[in-house]
């Protein structure tokens, strides 16, 4: 008798628990149509932590396209670069807010060496090959799951990157998971694998301004980078393989200082592209990594990662800076840098960390 009346309640009970959590669950998460690309649905997903602040990404391309947060006097802006439509999305940047692969950067004249083998890549960047090459990570259509038992909403991107896609060896398994937690993080999940010795080098390329979409410029951003040295480029932006020291340049951010401050000074390394668009060696002794903060909003964001790397990306309008971690570019043909060599068996694991936060008057 005691079993008919407390089985009833049980199920009750758990009917209950989990009808709040769905509830729950689809406040903090909420998946819609954005489009359509060669066959394949694409989503918008938007993440809502408990601050009531948004993060909205999609799976064409694993991009950020939406990163709401306050400024000092509580007035919440997106603050990266994304589109309020597909359409727009196609049409514009595409490299914003996207996961890039199986390489991200530069790789010199689109061509490295494995075991006596040249591995030969589609060129879209002059002579050389960038981000993956002309279909990259960033323009493809990724499977989507909703993460259910996660402490804050998450979602994850997986991706499978067929053998000699762009000219790259391999079949890459990649699996990215965002999670947005209640402290204003995007933690960057990510796990990769191969079945062919090949090289693999990942990052996220969101594009921030601290002030709002469309406000201003980054000059008077005080910037500093935890990184003792720098990797020079030549004219077409390929690595020379050494390695320089900061101190005594215009790309000493050892301490917190303008990014505008030097960037526009008589110095061989600002002289070929954007100002700065150079890769950091960074320190990895303590976090986080880089610090940027704005006064103008009092917002600030911290980039913490356990990646030897960290470009930074002054864009040519100065209207948006970008802080992409990850290995080395050109690494697969520079021996001194570290290797983004993976086999067979290895299963690498990631984590990159964009924390917003805001300095109140």
């Amino acid at each position: 008798m005691r079993n008919r009346i407390f089985l009833p309640l049980i199920l009750i009970i758990t009917v209950l628990f989990f009808c709040s959590y769905y509830v729950k669950d689809t406040r903090l998460v909420h998946k819609e149509i954005f489009g359509k690309y060669k066959g394949k649905k694409v989503y918008l997903i938007t993440l809502t932590n408990k601050r009531g602040n948004v993060l909205r990404i999609t799976n064409f391309g694993a991009k950020i396209n939406w990163i709401e947060v306050p400024d000092k006097n509580g007035i919440k802006e997106n603050v990266t670069l994304g589109y309020d439509t597909f359409e727009e999305t196609l049409k514009g940047s595409k490299s914003a807010g996207a996961i890039i692969g199986r390489y991200a950067n530069r790789i010199a004249g689109g061509k490295f060496t494995l075991d006596s083998i040249e591995y030969k890549l589609n060129l879209n960047n002059g002579t050389n090959s960038i981000h993956g090459g002309t279909a990259g990570w960033s323009s493809v259509v990724w499977d989507t799951e909703i993460i259910r038992n996660n402490e804050f909403p998450a979602v994850k991107f997986s991706y499978l990157s067929s053998d000699m896609e762009e000219g790259f060896p391999g079949n890459v398994n990649i699996d990215v998971v965002y999670t947005w937690t209640d402290n204003n993080e995007i933690i960057i999940d990510y796990t990769y694998s191969t079945d062919r010795k090949t090289v693999v080098s990942v990052t996220n390329h969101a594009f921030f301004n601290l002030r709002g979409d469309g406000r201003g410029n980054i000059l008077d951003y005080v910037l500093r980078i935890k990184a003792l040295a720098f990797t020079p480029v030549d004219s077409v932006m390929i690595p020379t393989g050494e390695i320089r020291p900061v101190a005594g340049t215009p790309f000493d951010f050892t301490y917190p200082r303008k990014i505008g401050e030097s960037i526009n000074e008589d110095y061989d390394q600002l002289r070929f592209g954007h100002g700065y668009d150079h890769n950091y060696v960074l320190d990895n002794r303590e976090e986080p990594d880089v610090i940027v903060y704005d006064k103008i909003s009092g917002r600030v964001l911290e980039v913490i990662t356990d990646q030897p790397g960290m470009q930074l990306f002054t864009t040519g309008n100065r209207s948006w800076v970008c802080f992409e971690a990850g290995h080395f570019p050109d690494s697969p043909n520079h021996q001194n840098f570290p290797s983004t060599v993976i086999n067979p068996g290895d299963i690498v694991r990631t984590k990159t960390i964009y924390k917003f936060s805001c300095i109140t008057p």
